[in-house]
């Protein structure tokens, strides 16, 4: 995603080409084989995605392309999937390496757990204002996606230098993550920089901000909290690499894929 678009033997750039041929190559049978059913069942109406994406049409009444089905198939594998792990790894890192911070969101999770019924479910109702808390400020040191790209609509000058219309931007995401003008001591885990009003607009966005916003805000928070949720109430974690190092690919993973100890809590 991040490298020097030179298609050139041996580089991660020729990898990727290579490995979205195959990829594609085993998608498309998969929407062949799905198109094949569905027609042959004469059905005009599924819930799954896939189907969705062969039933419907675009503005000119014609039915979307293969390559084009698994284009936006490829791109919700990425975002869906790679994200949201690495979200969930960077607040468990958090929780097992600060024990203070494990203490609150325990207490929090286990007070959820005892209003329910034997068999009650969460509901969106169950806040975890902390622990969201907790996970704001592990994706704010450690966020998922790097920054994104944006096409200039109008000339305009930052830090001395004129960036022309038309040209292609990308902003990091750690640059304004950790800017102290906003995060004070930006370096520390402080999950109390969320509550009340939290940080001012624009200057915490691990999925973007205005109109293209990460759709999947909601489902990562979902994602995140429900593991918190049945992960910390039932073990108490320990890092077995203390030092483990991170390293930045798409997204920041630790070099050995956080090894955790998982200790039961006593009943």
């Amino acid at each position: 995603m991040f490298s020097v678009p030179i298609d050139l033997p041996g580089t991660a750039y020729n990898r990727a080409i290579k490995g979205g041929k195959i990829i594609r190559q085993e998608l498309t049978r998969i929407i062949k084989d799905r198109r094949k059913e569905l027609m042959e069942k004469n059905e005009t109406e599924r819930t799954d995605l896939l189907s969705k994406m062969l039933l419907v049409t675009d503005e000119n009444g014609q039915f979307f392309s293969e390559m084009e089905i698994s284009n936006n198939v490829i791109g919700l594998l990425v975002a869906s999937f790679d994200t949201t792990s690495s979200a969930v790894t960077s607040v468990m890192n958090y929780i097992a390496e600060l024990p203070n911070i494990y203490k609150e969101v325990l207490k929090e999770q286990m007070e959820i757990a005892k209003s329910k019924g034997p068999d009650e479910l969460l509901t969106w109702e169950d806040k975890m204002k902390y622990s969201w808390n907790v996970a704001r400020e592990s994706i704010r040191l450690m966020p998922p996606a790097q920054g994104a790209f944006r096409e200039t609509n109008t000339e305009f000058t930052y830090a001395g230098f004129t960036i022309p219309k038309g040209w292609k931007t990308f902003w990091t995401v750690h640059s304004l993550h950790k800017n102290p003008e906003y995060f004070p001591e930006p370096e520390k885990f402080d999950p109390s920089r969320f509550e009340g009003s939290g940080p001012p607009p624009y200057t915490f966005l691990p999925f973007g901000g205005g109109p293209r916003m990460c759709p999947g805000k909601e489902y990562a928070r979902l994602e995140v909290l429900v593991f918190m949720h049945n992960v910390v109430r039932r073990f108490k974690l320990e890092k077995v690499i203390p030092n483990e190092k991170i390293v930045f690919h798409a997204s920041p993973t630790p070099v050995h894929g956080l090894p955790v100890r998982l200790h039961p809590h006593e009943k």
